[in-house]
């Protein structure tokens, strides 16, 4: 009997606080001052969705044969935010993925499905972003930096 070795797809894993208040900190210093000032408002720091809603898609991607999620950063225009308050401030898209096999080794490349007439990608977005949408404190201290715009 011959046994398949699966390998994990795994490219993350857990962090801590102070990772987590390190990183925020570097995006705060090195990019959020910047795109702040250049779109004339504060930009957004996250963006939450609730978790069932990313179970849901979840269970969609794997329907469709997806084995991964890319995260792209992306920012609103005028013609295509979902809220007037989203203009101009940055978002994440959650894109649907599959590993596939090239000359070049494993890949992950973004899953289109078809749906009726066309085919369009398999991606989720138009979180809760903050700011704007924030509550006093959401972001519990986390990467807290004074800085000065």
């Amino acid at each position: 009997m011959y046994k398949t070795e699966v390998k994990s797809l795994r490219a993350g894993k857990l962090v801590g606080t102070e990772h987590v208040n390190t990183v925020i900190s570097n995006y705060k210093k090195e990019r959020w001052v910047q795109n702040s000032r250049h779109i004339g408002k504060e930009d957004s720091l996250s963006v939450w969705y609730s978790v069932e809603e990313l179970e849901e898609f979840l269970q969609k991607v794997k329907a469709h044969g997806g084995d991964g999620i890319k995260m792209y950063f992306g920012a609103y225009g005028h013609e295509n935010a979902p809220k007037e308050l989203y203009a101009d401030r940055q978002t994440i898209v959650l894109v649907a993925t599959k590993h596939n096999e090239t000359s070049r080794g494993m890949v992950e490349k973004d899953l289109y499905i078809s749906s009726g007439k066309e085919t369009t990608i398999l991606a989720y977005n138009v979180g809760k972003i903050c700011p704007p949408l924030c509550q006093n404190g959401e972001d519990n201290g986390i990467g807290i930096t004074i800085v000065d715009k």
